[in-house]
């Protein structure tokens, strides 16, 4: 099974052209104001209008107004939402749209419990935890905390690169994989080449998953 590749952060036209042509699956758009990846309602809509089909648009939200949520959705076509702060299950669930939620993980952190309360995402998506960041650090988390047979698809992210995507691939056998500042020259500036490397190394060929892997429920 190929996993999934979403490169998120994407601020500018000819950062989306290159994932696309890269074989990107997904594209992700940030509308949090303290990253350097925020995108107004307008760059947003202006952007994911020059997507191609079969390309899913996510918008990433950290504990936004709802309202702000229900604007961002009246302007921009997005097929999912990717909550990254602390929001509830209920809250999630109220824009009538796919979505999945991000999990900082760390010792202690119990990712069969959020499977369960949010039972109704598409996905878990497992980041690193820093204090105070809700997520785009370039660090990396302890793939061994990832218990076996999540109830729920898990798309890894935190600290990956075309250097190391592909040993996370062969170790977690996630569904998807989830990149921004590994692919960067600067915050929200994506670099073709690392793109292109990352896309590539994330298919690389692994063998077969065990039984329980991160992949289908």
């Amino acid at each position: 099974m190929a996993v999934r590749v979403k490169i998120c952060g994407i601020t500018r036209h000819e950062d989306l052209r290159a994932a696309c042509e890269a074989g990107a699956d997904a594209l992700g758009f940030v509308f949090y104001a303290n990253s350097p990846r925020n995108l107004t309602i307008e760059r947003a809509a202006a952007l994911v209008a020059w997507m191609p089909p079969f390309i899913q648009s996510v918008g990433l939200f950290v504990n936004a107004d709802p309202d702000f949520v229900r604007a961002v959705l009246k302007a921009v076509p997005l097929d999912l939402l990717q909550f990254h702060g602390d929001e509830l299950p209920d809250v999630c669930r109220t824009f009538g749209r796919p979505y999945f939620k991000a999990v900082q993980v760390r010792a202690g952190v119990n990712l069969v419990k959020y499977a369960a309360d949010f039972s109704d995402a598409r996905a878990l998506l497992l980041d690193a935890f820093v204090p105070g960041v809700p997520g785009g650090t370039g660090e990396r988390f302890d793939w061994s905390l990832i218990p076996a047979g999540l109830s729920k698809p898990v798309v890894l992210s935190g600290g990956l690169n075309p250097d190391n995507v592909a040993e996370a691939v062969c170790a977690v056998h996630p569904w998807a994989v989830d990149v921004s500042s590994g692919v960067e020259s600067a915050p929200g500036i994506k670099d073709a080449t690392k793109v292109v490397a990352f896309v590539r190394n994330a298919r690389t060929d692994c063998t077969s998953p065990s039984p329980g892997g991160r992949g289908c429920p």
